[in-house]
Parts: C-alpha cells; structure tokens; sequence
C-alpha cells in the first residue's frame, strides 16, 4: 500500500515504494531485452546497449511518440515531471505497453530550489537516491570530457607563449596562435556555483598557464551534454567532439578540439554514457533516463537515442522537454526532431491553477517562502487571465502541427469552477483537455489523462517545422522571437552583431540549428513580466558557437549559464542515516 503523499515528503514514498521495485532482470523481460542488452549496474539500474538494441528491432514500427511540456511556469515550477510519470503510470493501468524517456537531474537544482526532477507524489521515478545523485556518472563523464578540452587549450597557449616555432616543431606541435582573448570555451562543475561566473585563471609563473578571464558554467549546459542529446551513435559523437570549437586565433579562425588534438580522449570519456539509462516508476513502468535539463540555458531534452531505443521498446514512449513551450517544446520541434528525424504524435501542455492564477494577477511566489494565502481561495478571474498564458502555449504547439493535450495538475486547493474554466478555454482553443491527479493517487489518478493522449495520438497530424536553414541566422532568430515569444522584434547588442557577422560568413553555419538561451520565467527576456507581454523586444547580447553539437546560441537578456544558490537550498536538509547509510531529504 503507497505512502499517503498529504502526509509524507517524496523521499518517504520514494524509499517505501523501493522495498517492492521490480528488478532490472524483471524489466529487461518486460521489454523483451536479450541478456546481452541489459547491462546491470546493481539490481536495479541498469544502462541499455543501444547498438544492439536498434540493430535487433530495426524493423519493428517505432511506437506513438508524445512529449510533455508546459505552460510558463512559476519559480517553483508546474510538476511536468510528476506528469510525465503520471501519464506512464496511467498508460500502464490501461494496459498499454509504455516507457517513459526523461532527463537526469543536475546536481545543482538537487542541491539548491528546484529539487531532484524525479517527479513527486505518488508519480515518482524510482530509486530516487541514484537518480538524484549521479546515477552512473554520465554527467560526471561529461565533466571530465569537457574540462579535458579546457586543460588542453590552456596547457597549449602556455607552450606556445613558452617555446619558439622550432622548440614546438621538436615536440610534434604546430602554432596555432590561439588570441587569449577570443577563449570560447570554459570550466564546468555540476552546480550552482555564483562566485565561478567570471574568473582570473594562470596567475603564477610562466609555468601556470596564460593569466586571463575565464569562468565556470553548470555541466549540463556543456556542448558535450548538447552533442549527448542529439549524438546518432558513436561515429556520429566522435565526429561532432572533434568540431567542438574552443576559441579563435589572432586571424580570426576557429581553433578546434581536432586542432588540440583532443577530440579522441575527449571522447574516450563518454563510450558508456552513449547507453541510456533503465529505471522504473513507483507502479513498475519503465523508464529510460539519459542527457540533462536546463532548457532555458541548454537544449534540455533527453536524448535522441533514448527516444529511438524506446520506441522500438514500447508502443507509446512519453518523452519531455524543459520548461514551457517557447523553450523546452521549441528545441524538441526545431532541433531534436530535426536531428533524430522523429515526428511527435501529441503533446502535452502541463498547467496548474496556481501558475494560471501567478500570470493572471496573483503575488509571485517566492521559492523556499510559504505560498501567498491567495493562491488558496477561488479566484476565477486570475485564472481566466491567466489562461492567455496557457493559450499562447496551445498556439505554439498547433504550430508544429502536433495535437496538443492540456493537462491540469490538480492539487487539492482547485476548485471545481477554476478547472471549468480552463477546461473550456483550452478546448475553444482546440486542445484536448484532462484533469489528473496523478500527484495524490498515481496511475489510477491519470487515467483521464492517459485517455485524451490514446485518442490525440489516433488523431492524424501535420508536423512541421517553425524554419528550415535557408534563412539567415539573423532571421531565424527573429522568427523564433515572433512567432513563439510574441516579441515585436530582436535587438542585437555589440557583441551578438560582431559574432553574427563573423557567423553569416561561414559557410558550415547555414546547416546549425538554432539554439535560444532565455529566461524560463516569461515568454519575454523579463521574468518578472508574466502572462504574454506585449510591446517588447528581445534583446541578444551575446551568440555562441556550439560547431559539434551544431547549434548556434543566442543569449537573450541577463541570463547566466552558471546559475546561483539561493539562501534556503535542499541540501540543508539532506543527511545520511549513519546506521543503514540511507540518504533522506531529498525532493
């Protein structure tokens, strides 16, 4: 019998649901996986060899493929999560053969506001302490493939600013006159590290290493995380690692880690991290776990190759995106269906009435502070208003041509006259629409939910993209600013101008997808502009080069790729059970 989540922290329900786990063995043979294709890493986390995986199945029909977004959430976020765990577990008490394709969590949001991303309730992926704290150390893999980049790019303009053209000759090595002020590339640690924004690196002698800025990004928003979630196969990873360029020299070309001679241990690190990760849900529902999130600063998707395998795997694979649909959706639309030549059958649009009632007009919610008072009373007004929020984001579906599915997760606080109307507006607006109440009772409470998907996916739809690579950058990133953000238009500073000049005449561009870095808290730049802002610009400060993955990413607003940690973070409250070694407080 599940925990009662009304009375009991996730971790509680997590660790209780765990004495009945299916092991991997069990889920291997749900999935039909051979021996060989389950490669166990403990009882009940294995990694999938996908080589053999896609070679065995390549003829079998991929099965329905649905991905989960959301509204504009609030700082505390709208449980897409939750709901993609929800909707596996409704699928399953429908009989229906399914598996869920998510992200690992970050050990930054573990640490800090966010939490641990496993869902919540009883709507959770399970072992919650692996998944939260680095599961099998992909990203861990990551940072080490990363910061060899980085090792090798410095440990190189040292010897350069050290030796003469004819002392490197000696040593095997060519100049490459690498401008210390034309550094791409960077540091990264897996948390939110404010004070690692802007650093001074090689401030000793002449044997440490060229004295210049640098600074540090969360890992998950490395190029090796993007080129993790949209890699084919190994050849494909191998080939994109080698284009990663990690900075200019002083004739303005693009050094690479190929240049470096990098590129091959670089990617020496990430062979086993190709192989998705296999867990299940809290009702024994598969569940493939593989790349990372942050879609507001990365491309936050899982990956292409846990979408393939599951597809085969499965008829039905729920997949998710990061954050709302101008920028979760939008990267799943335009980059990693382009990549991985998949066509989603729906999506579902996650909305809860206190996120309706934040853009509609109600305080803003403060994470780590108690929940303003209002958001417990009936305001149907707020919610009305707020539905132009949710409204935008049905549009931004119907664009893609997808069938969108609104899903409202309930709380207990939701009235019966708040869900009627966003029930009706949603479906004026042609949306399906379900209420579910996975959080409270799992699968059995998502059942509505796990309906309106079954028929959305019957329903034939038109998928296509916002752009295709004929536009210049500039226009695609204007396109983009319109038609999904309600901008009026794009502002580039100095910076951006200079970089997408240099970018425009580079013939490889033309082929790089568009990769935006914006606020998640607003369809605008503003987080404190709620609903849908109207008579505003986006203004770009910055663009950068992702040549492996084969992104072009504008930065739009203050954003930073190193988030901060805020004054009350998790990790105040996670502790180990000295006697039994359990780790309790995480959410």
């Amino acid at each position: 019998m599940a925990l009662d989540p009304t009375k009991h922290a996730d971790w509680e329900i997590a660790e209780e649901a765990e004495t009945r786990m299916k092991t991997v063995y069990e889920l291997g043979e749900q999935l039909g996986l051979k021996k060989d294709e389950l490669l166990p890493q403990g009882h009940y986390i294995a990694k999938l060899d996908y080589r053999k995986i896609l070679e065995r199945l390549k003829d079998k029909p991929d099965g329905k493929y649905i991905d989960v977004t959301a509204i504009t959430p609030t700082p505390l976020g709208e449980g897409k999560s939750t709901c993609a765990m929800g909707l596996v577990q409704g699928l399953g008490k429908r009989n229906k053969s399914v598996i869920g394709a998510i992200r690992q969590p970050s050990g930054g949001p573990t640490m800090n506001i966010k939490g641990s991303a496993a869902g919540g309730g009883l709507a959770q992926c399970i072992p919650l302490t692996p998944f939260s704290l680095g599961l099998t150390g992909d990203i861990n893999a990551i940072m080490n493939s990363h910061n060899l980049g980085m090792v090798a790019l410095t440990a190189r303009m040292q010897h350069e600013n050290n030796y003469t053209d004819a002392e490197l000759a000696k040593r095997g090595l060519k100049r490459l006159n690498i401008h210390p002020k034309k550094v791409e590339f960077n540091w990264i640690i897996d948390y939110c590290a404010q004070a690692l924004r802007s650093i001074t690196i090689g401030q000793g002698g002449k044997m440490d290493g060229p004295t210049m800025q640098s600074r540090f990004d969360i890992a998950v928003s490395s190029e090796i995380m993007a080129i993790l979630s949209v890699a084919k196969n190994l050849k494909d990873m191998r080939g994109k690692i080698s284009r990663i360029v990690v900075a200019y020299d002083r004739n303005d070309q693009p050094v690479t880690t190929a240049d470096l001679e990098v590129d091959g241990a670089m990617t020496a690190w990430m062979v086993e991290a190709l192989n998705p990760n296999l867990m299940q849900t809290l009702e024994g529902q598969p569940v493939a776990v593989h790349a990372g999130p942050f879609a507001n600063i990365a491309i936050g998707q899982s990956s292409v190759i846990a979408d393939r395998v599951a597809l085969k795997l499965a008829d039905y694979n729920v997949t998710e995106s990061g954050f709302g649909a101008d920028i979760g959706f939008e990267k799943f639309w335009n980059l990693k269906c382009r990549y991985s030549g998949l066509k989603p059958h729906c999506a579902v649009v996650v909305a809860t009435i206190r996120a309706l009632k934040c853009h509609g007009g109600a305080p803003i919610p403060v994470p780590g502070r108690p929940m303003p008072e209002e958001y417990g009373r009936e305001n149907v007004g707020w919610v009305e208003e707020g539905c132009r929020n949710l409204l935008h984001h049905i549009e931004t579906v119907k664009k893609a041509g997808i069938n969108p599915v609104v899903c409202i997760n309930a709380f207990y606080t939701d009235t019966e006259n708040e869900i009627k109307a966003v029930r009706r507006l949603s479906e004026q607006a042609g949306a399906r629409v379900a209420v579910s109440r996975h959080w409270q009772h799992g699968g059995a409470g998502a059942l509505e939910l796990a309906d309106a998907v079954v028929d959305a996916c019957e329903e034939k739809n038109r998928f296509r993209f916002l752009y295709d690579l004929d536009p210049s950058l500039e226009k695609r990133i204007e396109l983009i600013a319109r038609e999904v953000y309600g901008a009026d238009g794009v502002s580039f500073g100095q910076e951006a101008q200079a970089k997408l000049k240099r970018m425009e005449s580079d013939p490889e561009m033309k082929d790089m997808g568009t990769c935006m870095v914006k606020t998640h808290l607003s369809l605008s730049h503003d987080p404190s502009l709620k609903g849908v802002p109207k008579g505003w610009s986006l203004p770009v400060r910055d663009i950068l080069t992702y040549k492996g993955a084969g992104f072009v990413v504008p930065v739009a607003g203050t954003i930073s790729l190193m988030p901060g940690t805020g004054s009350d973070p998790a990790y105040r409250r996670i502790d180990v059970d000295v006697e039994t070694g359990k780790v309790r407080g995480l959410f």
